[in-house]
C-alpha cells in the first residue's frame, strides 16, 4: 500500500497577510499536524499556487518550511507560480522535464505523474504539445497511473472557477482515455472539495491549505469574491491494488492564521 499526503495552495507569502489571513501560519499548522499524525506516510505533494508576489523571497522562506516536513515532498506550480523562481529555491527529480517542471514518482506498484499546466500570463492552465507527448510516453505501459496537476481538465458547475481550468481539455483527455491505464486525477485550484468522474476516471479536487472559495450558489464572481469562513485541510491517501481512499482531514479550525490587518 501507498500512502500519500495530499496538500493544494498554500499561496506562500514570506511577510503579510492575504486579506485577513497569515498564509505562513496555515502552512506551519499543516505540516506540524502532518508531522505529528501521518509521518509513516510515503510522501507528500504539494499541488500548486505555492507563491505570492515575492518570487525569490517567497520561495526561499517556502522552502525553509517544507524542510520540516518528515518526509519526502513534491512540490508542483500552479497559475500563481514562476518555473525560474521554483526551479532556483526548490528541488525536483532529476528526470524532471528541462522546461517545465513535469516529472513522475515511480514505485514498486504504480507511477504518479506530477503536471506541470501553468501558463505563463494567465490563471487558466495549459498543455502543450511538449507536455502532451512526455505524458503519452509515460502511460506508454500498462503501469496503473495516478495524475495529480493544478488546473481541472473539466467543467465543474462551479462558474468562476469553470473560466480558468485547463485550455487543452479534449486533448488531455483524448490522451488518458485512449491509454486506459490512468487509474484517478487529484486536481488543485479549486480551493474546494469535489469529486466525480470523467470520461470513466474518477477524479478529485481539495480544499486549500490556504483559503476557500465559496460554494457556487448564491452566485459570485472574482469582483465581488470573499473568502469562504471554512477550515482549511488536506488530504491522505491510500492507495492498494487500484483502489484509491481519501480522507479529507481538517488541520486547524477557521480562526487559526486570522488575523486583523494593521492600520498604519
Amino acid at each position: 500500500m501507498t500512502k500519500i499526503i495530499w496538500m493544494t495552495d498554500p499561496h506562500f507569502q514570506n511577510e503579510g497577510l492575504i486579506g485577513d489571513l497569515n498564509p505562513r501560519t496555515r502552512l506551519a499548522a499543516a505540516i506540524n499536524h502532518m508531522n505529528t499524525h501521518h509521518s509513516d506516510a510515503d510522501f507528500m505533494v504539494l499541488t500548486g499556487d505555492l507563491v505570492g508576489d515575492d518570487i525569490a523571497g517567497d520561495y526561499t522562506r517556502l522552502a525553509d518550511y517544507l524542510a520540516q516536513s518528515k518526509i519526502p515532498v513534491y512540490p508542483m506550480v500552479g497559475n500563481n507560480d514562476d518555473r525560474a523562481g521554483f526551479r532556483a529555491h526548490l528541488t525536483l527529480p532529476d528526470e524532471a522535464m528541462d522546461d517545465f517542471v513535469q516529472y513522475s514518482i515511480e514505485t514498486s506498484d504504480a507511477c504518479f505523474l506530477c503536471l506541470d499546466t501553468h501558463m505563463t500570463g494567465s490563471h487558466a492552465g495549459q498543455f502543450c504539445a511538449a507536455r502532451q507527448a512526455w505524458l503519452r510516453d509515460k502511460l506508454s505501459s500498462n503501469t496503473p497511473t495516478y495524475i495529480f496537476m493544478h488546473h481541472p481538465p473539466m467543467a465543474l458547475n462551479l462558474p468562476s472557477q469553470d473560466t480558468i481550468k485547463l485550455q487543452e481539455d479534449e486533448a488531455f483527455l483524448d490522451i488518458i482515455r485512449t491509454h486506459g491505464n490512468v487509474r484517478h486525477l487529484f486536481i488543485g485550484h479549486v480551493h474546494r472539495p469535489t469529486c466525480g468522474t470523467i470520461t470513466g476516471i474518477p477524479f478529485a479536487t481539495l480544499g486549500a491549505l490556504s483559503f476557500q472559495a465559496p460554494a457556487p450558489n448564491p452566485a459570485w464572481d472574482w469582483d465581488s469574491f470573499v473568502p469562504a469562513k471554512e477550515a482549511p485541510h488536506y488530504g491522505v491517501l491510500y492507495i492498494e491494488n487500484s483502489d484509491v481512499t481519501l480522507q479529507h482531514t481538517q488541520f486547524c479550525n477557521y480562526a487559526h492564521g486570522i488575523e486583523t490587518p494593521s492600520r498604519a
